[in-house]
């Protein structure tokens, strides 16, 4: 039987983020964007209100949240600031593979050490010639005795420099591509790894991304997520999750657009009349209400089969390229409904339109998103 009402505990959490985003993020969403800095003590009061670590099990000290709940504060988080929100998301996206292929060991080590203080995770996939080719990686990691030796420089990592926690992705098999490489748990503090290049970005500007150098960087081989080669699939399985979180942030970009135009078009007057009266603007706004509806509920149930044990690959990959596709379509929309004011960083649309494309990209381009819904169609 299908339900689709929220339990009075999801109301509740969604409650609290919806207030912590309104009260903690939109004042200074436009300040951090239009100054590209990192907003120290942010992650503090996250941590105070209980907003990170979402999905890490009470027992490593995390917030116990199934998945789909914590799908719904990332909404809350984005329709805040997607800048924001992405320190948060990040942080997920660094600890998920040491949930999904981590031995109990790692998780009572890590987990517990990160939940207990405001603290950021990374995950290091991504290199210059090795996008959506994760099998391009050239990152080495080398057994020498009880360690690996990890060389390489990845790029485009959030919280990437800063992290207290990074999650590597590196080749132990540069002959096997994708079948050869391996996940390693890399403490902020192990010699060999740093922060280079911070990138200056059209958007999640509040967000650090960088480069993140690994030189002669030594590992404990206790430090392998899983077995050795088998790290692609560890991947996989983490960025189906991370997908679904893309999902829910634009829906929360795309809301956050939709409410600032409809509050515009009945304070707009041309011709004499507020242009919410014309049937343009009227349809325009039909057609983004009904999207963010449709990517809602496709976002939800993804999450949703996370949660039950069910295999969501296909609709992970489904709701983000929808979900994505669809905030830039809104948020482009609302600028147009702005008209030059719009494009004017008085208002706030602009910095959802710059916001939005870049969950187009990443955790797997929308193209690729399309690879794989192709295959699974045709399988």
């Amino acid at each position: 039987m299908l339900g689709f009402q929220l339990s009075e505990e999801q109301k509740a959490i969604q409650k609290v983020a919806h207030e912590f985003a309104e009260k903690e993020i939109r004042p200074l969403a436009a300040e951090y964007d239009e100054e590209e800095k990192f907003p120290q003590g942010f992650v503090e009061k996250a941590f105070q209100a209980g907003l990170t670590y979402l999905y890490v099990p009470e027992e490593y000290g995390g917030q116990g949240m199934d998945f789909l709940t914590a799908c719904l504060v990332n909404e809350e988080l984005a329709w805040g600031c997607c800048g924001f929100a992405t320190i948060l998301g990040a942080n997920s996206l660094g600890i998920t593979p040491i949930l999904v292929a981590g031995s109990e060991e790692q998780k009572r080590k890590y987990l517990n050490d990160l939940t207990s203080r405001p603290s950021l995770a990374a995950m290091a996939l991504t290199e210059p010639e090795a996008g959506s080719d994760a099998g391009a990686v050239k990152s080495t990691a080398v057994r020498q005795g009880d360690f690996y030796v990890l060389n390489g420089t990845k790029c485009f990592i959030s919280n990437g420099g800063i992290a207290d926690l990074t999650t590597v992705f590196a080749s132990t098999d540069r002959e096997a591509g994708t079948r050869g490489l391996s996940c390693f748990i890399v403490p902020k503090d192990t010699p060999g790894i740093s922060g280079g290049k911070k990138e200056k970005k059209m958007g999640v500007r509040a967000s650090v991304t960088s480069e993140v150098i690994l030189d002669n960087c030594r590992v404990p081989a206790e430090n392998l997520v899983g077995e050795e080669n088998r790290g692609f699939k560890i991947a996989m399985m983490t960025l189906d999750k991370a997908r679904v979180s893309v999902a829910s942030n634009s829906v929360g970009i795309a809301r956050a657009a939709f409410e600032a135009a409809v509050d515009y078009a009945k304070q707009r007057v041309q011709f004499g009349r507020p242009i919410a009266e014309f049937q343009a603007i009227q349809f325009m706004l039909a057609d983004i209400a009904t999207d963010i509806e449709a990517g809602r509920l496709m976002y939800m149930k993804a999450a949703w089969l996370e949660t039950q044990g069910l295999p969501f690959t296909l609709e992970s990959a489904m709701c983000k390229a929808f979900c994505s596709d669809m905030a830039m379509r809104v948020t482009t929309d609302v600028v147009q409904i702005f008209g030059g004011y719009g494009y004017m960083r008085d208002y706030p649309v602009e910095k959802y339109m710059r916001d939005a494309k870049i969950n187009q990209i990443w955790d797997g381009t929308n193209q690729i998103q399309r690879v794989v819904i192709s295959r699974a169609i045709l399988s």
